[in-house]
């Protein structure tokens, strides 16, 4: 009996020694932003750690080992911002990113004074890591320090200006599209021009008027962090971006920059609610689903978009599920089932589904080509023009440009889809690509985490660029050297050979003229 107490208690002390206390950071009131999250916490707290998470979301059913901070003065902040999505995405880019960046500081403010997110600061306590969003809450970060902890950042969608200074990945504007431009990896000279020109202005506002107002927060609140702000920043340990080669476009990263796309994905389809899965399986042509995604509301579109999609919607023979979130809609075809919810994983899991129309996110592109579903986008903000981008340049989805979508165009970009087999040809040999992991992607971000805890940061994995000024790393200080030299010699060589001319010359004509005199 004794022997067996000893046993037990060698098993809890192995147990404490390999489980790690993590405090994961999801600031947005955006559920597509927030699954992200959640689906590392989750998969940490499955692996056998702690996770405490900040959130607007805090679990419906207590789970072992997630604990909640709850932060509800996010939600009216971003109610506010959905309820202008559609007003705001008829603004030119350059004035939106404004906008979009005002929202972030909000958010950043709003989160860092809510009474249980200063409770949890004020305790005498330490984490392993500290696993905070990238999406401009660059004071948050600050977090890692306080808690003593190596910083691990993820995004919810790909690489961005945002997160790539955390490691210093290279983007270079000639081949790497700016995240929130519709271009591709192959750019004309005008798209080159017009990628360079707002990159360098993304460049100048973030760091002249964007950032300092971050670092005015992150020295409001983490008063005795030691590291400055643009040091805590360039000490990130790891990026985990919700992206995968086999998705987007071939790019450099840093070492520590690591792909973990799909982590939200359910490997395993769930049975649909009886209503919907009757719908599904009696659609002789097929279902079409259409959603908006979490942040934009269909029943926000304004009266003449909702005419042209339900005008469409009428005219097809294909049935409908769309997630309209009231419960009624004025002229709903017979064929049209709405929703202010849908399982949508699940959905696009069923063979009976043909075509995915929507807002072209990357949590509902990346589903919808797991799941081997060609899609139509209608992009809004963000990243859902690169994306529909990349789904136009390598065959797998439609875009209709918003500001012209009509119930022609709407059809016609619909059609084209469902009648050209390419389109669905194209998407499954995609989902192959993406499929054709040696591991999950949930596995690798759980890993990844695990090993830069282990290594205390990792510090081998950090990349020198970020010990370097703009003028070093683009070695625009060589350049003036080289240039300046070169120039130096030019002009010391062709003022020598004016200067020997002009003596030869003085030389001849003072030997004219004494030849002149006998």
């Amino acid at each position: 009996m004794q022997l067996l107490r000893i046993f037990l208690l060698l098993l809890a002390s192995l147990s404490q020694v390999w489980a790690y206390s993590y405090l994961l950071i999801s600031h947005t009131a955006a559920k597509s932003h927030f699954y992200v999250g959640q689906a590392l916490a989750k998969g940490l707290v499955a692996a056998g750690h702690e996770v405490t998470v900040i959130s607007p979301f805090p679990q419906k059913k207590p789970l072992r080992n997630y604990v909640d901070v709850s932060t509800p003065s996010i939600i009216p902040i971003m109610e506010v911002n959905k309820a202008r999505i559609f007003d705001i995405a008829k603004i030119p880019i350059a004035f939106r990113l404004p906008l979009m960046h005002a929202m972030g500081l909000n958010l950043t403010r709003a989160l860092m004074s809510e009474p249980a997110v200063q409770t949890l600061i004020a305790q005498n306590r330490t984490f392993d890591a500290v696993i905070c969003e990238v999406f401009m809450n660059e004071a948050h970060y600050g977090f890692a320090e306080h808690f003593k902890a190596p910083l691990i950042a993820f995004s919810s969608f790909g690489a961005s200006t945002w997160s790539t200074s955390l490691v210093g990945t290279p983007s270079p504007p000639s081949y790497v599209p700016h995240f929130l431009l519709q271009f591709s990896d192959h750019m004309n000279f005008l798209e080159r021009a017009h990628n360079l020109i707002f990159t360098a202005y993304d460049h100048i506002f973030h760091k002249f008027y964007y950032l300092p107002q971050q670092e005015q927060i992150y020295n409001k609140y983490f008063p005795n962090n030691k590291q400055g702000f643009d040091e805590m920043r360039k000490n990130t340990a790891l990026v985990l971006l919700n992206n995968h080669i086999s998705l987007g476009f071939p790019r450099p990263y840093a070492p520590n920059m690591i792909e973990v796309g799909g982590m939200h994905i359910n490997r395993k389809r769930q049975p649909l609610p009886q209503d919907i899965e009757d719908f599904i399986k009696g659609a002789k042509n097929g279902v079409i689903y259409f959603s908006m995604g979490s942040n934009l509301k269909s029943k926000d579109l304004p009266q003449e978009k909702r005419q042209a999609i339900t005008e469409t919607f009428g005219k097809l023979k294909q049935r409908v599920l769309w997630k309209f979130e009231e419960p009624n809609l004025a002229g709903k075809p017979e064929n049209v089932f709405i929703s202010d919810w849908f399982p949508q994983d699940d959905i696009l899991a069923h063979e009976n589904v043909v075509l995915f129309i929507t807002h072209g996110g990357l949590l509902s592109t990346t589903e919808s080509i797991y799941h081997g579903k060609p899609f139509v986008g209608i992009p809004i903000f963000g990243d859902q023009f690169v994306n529909m981008a990349r789904a136009e340049q390598l065959g797998y989805g439609v875009t209709v440009t918003y500001s012209k979508l009509t119930a022609e165009t709407f059809e016609n970009a619909i059609k084209k889809i469902l009648t050209d087999p390419q389109y669905a040809q194209q998407v499954r040999e995609i989902s192959a690509r993406f499929r054709d992991q040696h591991e999950t992607p949930l596995e690798r971000a759980v890993y990844w985490v695990e090993h830069v805890t282990r290594q205390k940061g990792a510090k081998y994995l950090r990349s020198a660029a970020q010990d370097l000024t703009f003028i070093e790393y683009h070695n625009l200080d060589v350049l003036v050297m080289i240039v300046g030299g070169l120039g130096f010699i030019s002009f010391a060589v062709v003022y020598i050979l004016v200067a020997f001319v002009r003596l030869i010359h003085r030389i001849l004509r003072g030997k004219s003229g004494k030849l002149k005199l006998n």
